[in-house]
């Protein structure tokens, strides 16, 4: 067999009964719609060879895999695979699902979900504080510490699908460590970073960001930013600019969903203990300039609820 086959080819073999079809996208995809008398074997799962073992037992068989658009890694990687474990004869639907759509051939089932991507109203958004992490990193060239700082509050705001306003309030009282785990050293650290030296909690006990918009990413892919955020960045008495890449992403429940790292100079907000351009002759005290911070929020609009 030839490594592609068109989908005027695959429905000849279909009609002669001669080879074994196989959808490789996921289960609730193939649920949805699918080309007759295919099967299924999802290729991102663990359990590929297996689910293919099932259906195809004869190395020898003849099998064709199709994706979505055949314009991607997938049926490519079903078909490696495939080869990899011994089977001797596979091919590729050009086009994959796409193209037989296009050139007019069913589906099952005969009337199908719509598959288009998830939607949101535009309105305020109200995020769920218990759900949303807020994960810190900070270092020097010996050592990396890391903890979660507590979102008490936050809103968001999306106008023509797209986030407009928003504000985002992190509770200082509330920074944990995660990383040591003697109680002693977590607990010198913790004074340590809530101390004058660095955030100076007792007197500002509360870190902001007032989200001023977003700009869309173009040509943008599933899992890469969507979106360049920018907002005003408010740590002890100041308060600076700053931008950064961003996934925002609807989902299914009504929900919208946001994932991002940003990296900043912390001196710049006055918080300055071990900087090598603010003090001399550090030695083991010396901290980077530059912190990160991940951040992954989950939004609702008011009055629904959490699946």
């Amino acid at each position: 067999m030839k490594a592609t086959v068109n989908v005027y080819e695959l429905q000849e073999l279909i009609a002669a009964g001669s080879i074994s079809l196989i959808d490789v996208l996921l289960p609730e995809d193939f649920a949805m719609r699918h080309i007759p008398g295919s099967g299924n074997a999802c290729v991102y799962e663990m359990v590929f060879l297996d689910r293919i073992a099932e259906c195809v037992p004869d190395r020898d068989a003849a099998i064709i895999v199709y994706d979505e658009s055949g314009e991607t890694l997938t049926a490519r990687t079903a078909k490696g695979k495939l080869e990899h474990a011994g089977y001797r004869n596979v091919a590729i639907l050009e086009g994959g699902l796409q193209a037989w759509l296009a050139a007019g051939y069913p589906l099952e089932p005969a009337v199908t979900a719509d598959l288009s991507a998830a939607v949101v109203d535009d309105g305020m958004y109200i995020l769920d504080v218990e759900r949303s992490v807020v994960e810190w990193s900070g270092r020097n060239i010996n050592n990396r510490h890391h903890g979660r700082i507590q979102i008490s509050a936050g809103e968001v705001v999306l106008e023509n699908g797209r986030p407009k306003a928003g504000r985002f309030v992190l509770d200082m009282n509330a920074i944990t460590n995660l990383d040591l785990q003697d109680e002693g050293w977590r607990s010198m650290l913790l004074r340590h970073l809530t101390s004058e030296d660095f955030f100076d909690v007792e007197h500002f006990p509360e870190v902001t960001f007032e989200l001023r918009g977003a700009a869309a990413i173009a040509a943008c892919t599933p899992g890469t930013p969507n979106m360049e955020i920018t907002g005003l960045l408010t740590i002890k008495d100041s308060a600076h600019a700053i931008s950064f890449p961003a996934i925002v992403a609807a989902q299914e429940d009504g929900s919208i969903k946001a994932q991002a790292t940003c990296s900043f100079d912390r001196t710049l907000w006055n918080v300055c203990y071990g900087s090598g351009k603010m003090y001399e002759r550090l030695g083991m005290h010396l901290v980077n300039d530059v912190v990160s911070v991940d951040v992954f929020i989950i939004a609702r609009m008011p009055g629904t609820a959490a699946c």
